[in-house]
């Protein structure tokens, strides 16, 4: 099987560079394992079911054997043996040189199982399901970078994925399994085994304690109901205890909450609240999201098929992917997502933060009868930040530097008022 290049090969390479290890974290079946596979020159998986017992039994009593081999050593699901971060940050420390070692673990450890953070020694890293741009399906003929370092960009772009293709793209995933699937069938069931495998299992593995997978899934279910959207919990809570069949107590919801989000499953973004509008006016509540689109389409029972009929509903399905492939692409710009609504219409589905200072207001719109509501509301943000910067004795706040419309369309092209329209399909770092 071919290994597609991955947006992590390089931020893998770059800290091996730096850094005495790594740890890759991010949703199970993302493909950490295989990317950090392709640096490793020995692999200790510490869920081989042939030698588990033996694995662990070491770690309890010379977790430093466990990190013999060559380097970089790659410490596959080492969260299954907490002693082995400590073991790891200790060595780093006698040998004193990078690229000593690779941590991969799909949910976190409870911090209390570890005695250091490893600041210095063990840098983290996030990994994402596959983008478009990295499954091949975006031809990637507009750069994120290049918006960011070139005020004068204006785009020419044409997508090759008809809105159908969206559609399909979002089914299936970012999944890399995915895409080595015999057929379109089998490809759209890895979502939904993933899905099972989360609430069966995982979700009581994550921390040891039992959890009921009918209430996981209905979570999940309610959850998807209201993803893009900023629900209250109270509200996903009433809707997963709707049915008789189903109790659910304010702290047991947060509990299997935050065990998804353990998992990665789950991934709120949070409002950006400038002062430009009265505080009580402006939405400070998370946006529901998730890992995937996928995630939301399995749970639901979606089909392609029957989200050709639902284009209303997909477009909440289509800001996530738009969601997902933004923190991947902008992942080496130390990068932060949020968002902007307030109680008078005004919205930006997506404020993309840089770690520089530099940020864009992004709408995703499906269609390009939507592209003129998303571009009037960007606009209408960038002004209101102009009027307040010329207000007596106002703190300044700093202009979008990009406004752009993220469509399922076929053209991208730059308005007169510099509004950046840009299909999905045509994206990349």
């Amino acid at each position: 099987m071919k290994y597609l290049e991955r947006i992590a090969d390089k931020h893998l390479n770059d800290r091996l560079n730096a850094m005495g290890a790594v740890l890759i974290e991010g949703p199970k079946w993302c493909g950490k394992t295989t990317t950090a596979e392709q640096r490793a020159r020995s692999v200790l998986r510490m869920q081989d079911p042939d030698n588990r017992e033996d694995y662990l039994a070491t770690a309890a009593v010379k977790p430093s054997n466990l990190l013999i081999g060559e380097t970089p050593r790659l410490l596959d699901e080492w969260q299954d043996a907490p002693v082995l971060w400590d073991a790891v940050r200790t060595i780093c420390d006698k040998r004193g040189m990078p690229g000593q070692f690779i941590l991969t673990g799909s949910n976190a450890v409870d911090e209390k199982k570890i005695h250091h953070s490893g600041t210095g020694r063990i840098s983290r890293m996030q990994m994402f399901p596959m983008s478009l741009w990295e499954s091949k399906e975006s031809n990637g003929s507009v750069s994120l970078q290049d918006l960011f370092d070139n005020r004068n960009y204006e785009v020419e772009a044409t997508s090759q994925l008809s809105v159908n293709d969206i559609i399909f793209s979002a089914c299936r995933g970012g999944w890399p399994a995915s895409l080595n699937a015999a057929d379109m069938d089998a490809s759209l069931m890895i979502a939904r085994d993933y899905v099972q495998s989360v609430c069966k299992t995982d979700i009581s593995r994550v921390d040891g304690v039992q959890r009921n997978e009918k209430l996981a899934i209905q979570i999940l279910r309610s959850y998807a109901r209201n993803i893009s959207t900023v629900a209250k919990t109270t509200t996903i809570l009433a809707d997963v205890t709707a049915s008789d069949k189903i109790e659910c107590s304010r702290s047991t919801f947060d509990d299997y909450v935050s065990a998804l989000e353990k998992l990665f499953v789950i991934n709120d973004i949070d409002a950006w609240c400038p002062a430009i509008r009265s505080k009580t006016a402006i939405q400070s509540s998370p946006k529901r999201g998730f890992c995937d689109p996928s995630v939301a389409v399995a749970v639901m029972g979606l089909t392609p098929e029957s989200l050709q009929t639902q284009l209303r509903t997909f477009g909440f399905i289509f800001e996530q992917m738009c969601i997902r492939d933004l923190k991947a692409y902008s992942y080496g710009f130390f990068s932060s997502v949020g968002y902007y609504r307030d109680r008078y219409g005004l919205e930006s589905d997506v404020v993309l933060h840089l770690g520089d200072g530099r940020y864009a207001l992004i709408e995703c719109k499906l269609g390009s009868k939507e592209i003129e509501e998303g571009a009037k509301h960007l606009v209408q943000i960038h002004d209101l930040i102009v009027a307040h910067n010329n207000g007596e004795k106002q703190v300044p706040i700093r202009e979008p530097d990009l406004k752009i419309v993220l469509t399922g369309g076929q053209y991208g092209y730059t308005r007169k008022d510099g509004v950046h329209v840009i299909p999905l399909a045509c994206l990349k770092p």
